[in-house]
């Protein structure tokens, strides 16, 4: 594991950009974690409540499914910037070093796009549901803007922990696919 931290931290080098997007994604890998965490003790709080003092829950059941999406996207940030996602890199160990780089350069403009369209629907639908003071269907009535600020949030910092990629890759700190 310590290989694998100092691996990450050399992503950054000494520009300032890379840090302080790395910083972000590691806090909203932190948030994540406190969100599962959380979700994980509402979990048993629900289980004690219903099964040992045989009562009704009103609110935990759409806590926990709050808190586990927004961990999920709060956490994308986190789990690109160690690069956590399944890949496949079949191709690019195939390739020579300069197609290599200039693949590595149309799936992170590809993959900024896909990503920065999301966050522009994903903005667009949290600032509806906030301007409308959409509510839950259930009882307890969450105000939906609250856990909709996790898709801005998560789709914002994935967007810029992209671009801190791309920019380790063209200015040379990082390497094309992390491929020596």
């Amino acid at each position: 594991m310590a290989g694998h931290s100092s691996a990450v931290a050399s992503h950054t080098g000494n520009n300032p950009f890379l840090r302080i997007v790395a910083g972000l994604s590691t806090l909203a890998g932190w948030c994540s974690a406190a969100m599962i965490v959380a979700a994980v003790a509402i979990t048993c709080q629900m289980i004690i409540v219903r099964f040992v003092l045989n009562g009704s829950t009103i609110w935990q059941t759409e806590a926990v499914i709050y808190l586990v999406i927004g961990a999920t996207l709060v956490g994308l940030p986190y789990v690109q910037r160690l690069r956590g996602h399944v890949n496949v890199d079949l191709i690019p160990l195939s390739l020579a070093p300069r197609a290599r780089f200039f693949m590595a350069i149309l799936t992170s403009v590809l993959s900024i796009a896909i990503v920065g369209v999301m966050l522009f629907y994903g903005y667009d639908y949290w600032h509806f549901a906030f301007e409308r003071g959409w509510k839950s269907d259930t009882v307890w009535g969450v105000r939906l803007w609250i856990p909709y600020l996790s898709i801005p949030v998560g789709f914002g910092l994935l967007l810029l922990q992209l671009i801190a990629d791309l920019v380790a890759v063209l200015i040379g700190v990082d390497k094309p696919f992390g491929l020596e």
